[in-house]
């Protein structure tokens, strides 16, 4: 019987010495050891890619926002995002999209909608917008609803209507675009985009040199 009890002592004992193992090895060495690698080497993409102006963080560039003002380049849609009504302290905006289908009519009225918008904001004197210069992203959500990026298409469509509201000659709004607009990725991944808070950002430092 003493013996039984000495060798369940020893099995509690070896089991108890692994998981203190295990528990610093894991829980503690492994994560400082990944957390440490990734603020060495990647220091901007570990905090979340985060971007700044003014000396403070204005959001990431891997999440778009919405409520830019027609002073500045717009996002794609965010048709589907819902409240978070878990949280009502915070209000935070969730990812989703509307799972509507093509031939949806509600879908194809808020197609129609956007596209008349994006006419009607983006028309100066002397140069009109026509509904078939509309590119799709500009009238379209992303899955996500939080696509931080346009196509060169949409930002070249609003060039002249930011330039107008900002005081600023529509050629160097123009070489702003070009010079935020990214090839796809490794020459052959996805599409040419531009990221629209990192845009709109270096168009708030362009408008306060000029002013």
């Amino acid at each position: 019987m003493n013996t039984s009890l000495t060798n369940t002592a020893r099995l509690l004992g070896a089991g108890l010495r692994a998981l203190l193992v295990l528990t610093l090895v894991t829980g503690v060495v492994y994560p400082l050891a990944v957390t440490g690698v990734a603020q060495g080497l990647f220091p901007g993409r570990a905090n979340g890619s985060e971007t700044r102006a003014d000396g403070r963080v204005v959001g990431s560039s891997l999440i778009g926002q919405q409520g830019y003002g027609l002073d500045y380049f717009q996002p794609r849609p965010a048709h589907g995002l819902g409240r978070n009504t878990l949280n009502t302290r915070y209000r935070l905006i969730v990812s989703g999209a509307t799972n509507l289908s093509a031939d949806s009519e509600v879908l194809l009225r808020q197609v129609e909608d956007a596209k008349a918008q994006v006419v009607r904001e983006n028309s100066v004197p002397g140069h009109p917008v026509r509904p078939s210069q509309v590119p799709a992203d500009a009238v379209t959500s992303s899955g996500s609803g939080l696509d931080p990026d346009i196509s060169p298409a949409y930002a070249a469509l609003q060039i002249r209507r930011v330039a107008q509201r900002n005081g600023l000659p529509a050629d160097r709004v123009e070489q702003l675009v070009k010079a935020h607009t990214q090839g796809r990725t490794l020459g052959f991944m996805g599409e040419p985009r531009v990221n629209v808070l990192e845009l709109n950002v270096a168009l708030r430092e362009l408008i306060e040199r000029h002013s």
